[in-house]
Formats: C-alpha cells, sequence, structure tokens
C-alpha cells in the first residue's frame, strides 16, 4: 500500500494532562496488567513445573481498546484508577508517554494494587487467573462532566453511565461492546440500555444469546431494530452489520492467527475510525477486518494493534496474495505519507516489562 495523507499522530504529544482540543473518543474502564504465557504444550499438572521462552506483557482490560484507538491516530481519553505499584507505573507510563493516550481524568490510588491477570495459552485453549483487589473508586466516577469528544465507547453491562449520557446530549456518538455473561442467563433488560447507543459491537455468540435467536443474521435483524447501526463480530469469518436499511458483510483477514487476545477491542477501534471517516458500512467492515486481523499475528494482547506502519508495511509484504489486498485499497489515501517505504522493521510498539 502507498498513500499522501498527513500523518495523523505527527501534531500529539505524550498523552498526559489535558488532550487541548476535543478528543475523538472518550472512555472508562479499569487496566490490568496482563502477562501471557505462549508455546505452553498444555496446563502444568500440580506439583510441576513448565518453562517456556514466550512471554507477553502489557497493558490489558480498558487499555486494549484504548491502545487500539490511540495506534490509528484517534486522540483518545481515559478515565481510569492506577496502583501506585510497580506494574501501576509501568502501565501510567506506557498508556501516557508511549501510547500518546490522555490520562488527565486517571488517577493514581495510593495504597491500591494494580490488578494483574496471567494468561496461560496453549495450542489448543487459553486459561487466566487474575489477581485484584476491591477499590472503592468506580473509573465512571472520575468523571464529573466528559471532556468533548467526537464519540465515547461503554460497555453495557452495566447501565450507560451519567457521563456517557451527557456525552450524547451534547452530540458525541455512544459506541457499546458488552463482555460474556458469567450466569448465562442473558437478560434481556440488557438490551434496553441500547436506547441510549449509537453504535453496538456484540460478538455473534452474545448477539445470538441475548436475542434468544439461532444465527448470527437473525441476531442481527433483532438487534437492528433496537438500535441505529450494529455489527456482529463472527471471528475468523469476519463481520456482517446493519444500519439503518443497508446490510454489509466482509470476510476477515486471511492471516494465520497466532494470539486473539483483544482482537475485539481493536475490530472496534477500527470501526470507530472508519466511521468517523465517514466511509460507507462495507468499507468500515474491511477497515475493522484488516486492523484486527494485524493484531492477531502477534502475541501481545494491546501491544500487537497495529499502528499505521505496520498496515503500509503489510500491504507490501506479500502476505496475502493482491487478489485478496485488492479490496483495501480505499485505505491507501489514508495511510500517513511518513510511514510508506519504512518496511515492517520500522514499527515500533510500547516495550514490554519482560521479553
Amino acid at each position: 500500500m502507498t498513500a499522501g495523507a498527513p500523518d495523523p499522530c505527527g501534531e500529539r504529544g505524550p498523552g498526559v494532562g489535558t488532550s487541548g482540543g476535543e478528543l475523538d473518543v472518550f472512555l472508562t474502564g479499569q487496566v490490568f496488567m496482563d502477562m501471557i504465557f505462549t508455546g505452553l504444550p498444555g496446563l502444568p499438572p500440580p506439583g510441576t513445573e513448565l518453562v517456556t521462552d514466550g512471554l507477553g506483557s502489557a497493558p490489558g482490560g480498558i487499555a486494549n481498546i484504548a491502545v487500539a484507538m490511540s495506534r490509528l491516530g484517534l486522540r483518545t481519553g481515559l478515565a481510569a484508577a492506577f496502583g501506585d505499584d510497580m506494574f501501576g507505573a509501568y502501565l501510567w507510563r506506557t498508556l501516557a508517554e508511549q501510547e500518546s493516550v490522555d490520562l488527565a481524568y486517571s488517577r493514581r490510588v495510593p495504597g491500591w494494587h494494580t490488578p494483574v491477570t496471567v494468561s496461560l495459552a496453549t495450542d489448543a485453549d487459553r486459561s487466566m487467573v487474575t489477581y485484584t483487589r476491591p477499590l472503592d473508586l468506580s473509573a465512571d466516577s472520575l468523571v464529573a462532566s466528559p471532556p468533548s469528544a467526537r464519540t465515547c465507547f461503554v460497555d453495557i453491562d452495566r447501565p450507560v453511565p451519567d457521563w456517557a449520557l451527557a456525552a450524547r446530549a451534547a452530540g458525541s456518538l455512544v459506541f457499546a461492546d458488552l463482555g460474556w455473561d458469567p450466569t448465562e442467563t442473558w437478560a434481556g433488560h440488557v438490551l434496553d440500555r441500547l436506547d441510549d447507543v449509537d453504535v453496538f459491537l456484540p460478538n455473534a455468540v452474545e448477539a445470538m444469546a441475548y436475542t434468544r435467536t439461532s444465527s448470527p443474521e437473525a441476531a442481527l435483524d433483532v438487534l437492528s431494530r433496537r438500535v441505529g447501526t450494529v455489527v456482529v463480530k463472527l471471528g475468523s469469518l469476519g463481520a456482517i452489520a446493519a444500519s439503518g436499511g443497508e446490510r454489509a458483510a466482509a470476510p476477515a483477514l486471511p492471516v494465520r492467527a497466532l494470539d486473539p487476545t483483544g482482537a475485539g477491542d481493536v475490530f472496534a477501534a477500527g470501526f470507530v475510525f472508519a466511521t468517523l471517516k465517514r466511509w460507507p458500512l462495507r468499507q468500515r467492515l474491511q477497515f475493522a477486518n484488516l486492523v484486527a486481523g494485524l493484531s492477531v499475528r502477534h502475541r501481545s494482547g494491546s501491544l500487537g494493534a497495529p499502528c499505521w506502519g505496520e498496515i503500509a508495511a503489510f500491504g507490501e509484504s506479500g502476505e496475502v496474495p493482491a487478489a485478496d489486498l485488492a479490496q483495501y485499497a480505499f485505505v491507501v489515501p489514508h495511510i500517513p505519507e511518513a510511514e510508506i517505504g519504512r518496511g515492517p522493521d520500522s514499527v515500533t510498539r510500547a516495550e514490554p516489562t519482560l521479553r
């Protein structure tokens, strides 16, 4: 891919202090320290030890989507609580100084330990262990009034927060996702929260469970009657969407997936970017699939989210046949000029705590 657009990241400084202008996206949530062990033949039996040379460590939780959005050049603001321990310092520094996420609404909490998730990834599956301590301070409570932002991103596992309602009333588009229901009751009242949402991005399992349907297409039909734009993520099969009376579908990027951690968040970031560009619905899906596909080629969680340099380098790598790559030609004019011809080795990423 070649291009000539101005670098959307070029005028951004570190994301500390105030943003100095309107944000592209604002969000709240919990940040985790993610440690991902890979290359394991299986889980260690009791009383044994496994040694592996695969370890990725990165900001996790809400940081997955914040990093993905910032790497696409979106001015991203995040409200979150950070521990005052070593991991909290690493997460703050990585997000603010290396990933240009605006943390003006975030806070370091004295005496609170940073939540940690350890993921054990095998060829067949993945198991996780999370350490977290209660905190009498929600991320939403950090936002007395929201900053000016073109979009905001929420999770409808809980009611849409007051700050997002205020942002929507002021003209922001509200994008929403939701997580796995550990009770597997899939309570129907959760979908009532879509009244306060403009764009909804569930995966196929979630969409079918909440709508009591037997196919992603049927779930899309039900959800499209409740919210203006709906995207149902199909994983390796791509995604389908409805917006008003329009329908669209797009296949996934044909690459070998090494680690799907955070891919859904990267997809969402791509869809937000494409929506702000006012691209047609199918192109929004294609771009979201493109960046999500690039992210799964790395074993690094949030730090696997692609920058524009990687998007440009991938188009020149020959990894995907020209016939498949042609459908992404519309992206070419939007690749920053500074990223063209630098090659994949020029792509910079925040450093993990361990390698």
